[in-house]
């Protein structure tokens, strides 16, 4: 019984090693970044620093994507200028980053129009349990998050502190 316990937990400092290892592996092979900017027309989230395009990532957007996002359940993804405001490491999508949709612009055009701005956009990966080559991933397929793989979201989240800005183009 004491080896068995001896080996557990060596087996279990292991993967806090291998896991650490990858996670600062992940963030120094794209580096840490001071904005994103998401191209919605082109389905590009580009990771910046300096000006300087580190990376670009394939995006899948709301199931109606073109608009900026006016209300609650219309499928669609935000345009303009906001935050990374917190993350979400137990998520139903592998990894997810909360963008702080509606601003006070989005909140005034939902009240002029009678509507719920919505909120609880997020950076995602796939959904839990899907597999890495998920079909509908290559789609715009979200209820108005910006979905990308799994692989995107772990580099992203490591790029990525809170209070990072967001630009979100048509």
């Amino acid at each position: 019984m004491h080896s068995t316990r001896r080996f557990a937990l060596l087996a279990a400092a292991v993967l806090v090693v291998v896991l650490s290892a990858f996670a600062a592996e992940s963030e120094a092979a794209v580096g840490r970044a001071d904005k994103i900017l998401v191209l919605k027309s082109k389905r590009q989230l580009k990771l910046m620093r300096a000006g300087k395009v580190l990376k670009t990532y394939r995006i899948s957007l709301g199931f109606n994507p073109k608009g900026a996002k006016t209300r609650r359940g219309d499928g669609k993804t935000p345009e303009g200028k906001y935050v990374i405001d917190s993350r979400n490491p137990r998520s139903r999508f592998t990894l997810g980053l909360h963008v702080s949709y509606p601003n006070a612009t989005d909140r005034a055009r939902a009240r002029r129009m009678g509507k719920d701005p919505g909120g609880n956009i997020m950076i995602h990966g796939l959904p839990n349990g899907r597999p890495s080559n998920w079909k509908k991933q290559f789609t715009d397929w979200t209820a108005g998050c910006i979905a990308v793989s799994n692989a995107a979201i772990r580099e992203i989240w490591h790029a990525v502190p809170n209070g990072t800005p967001i630009e979100i183009r048509p």
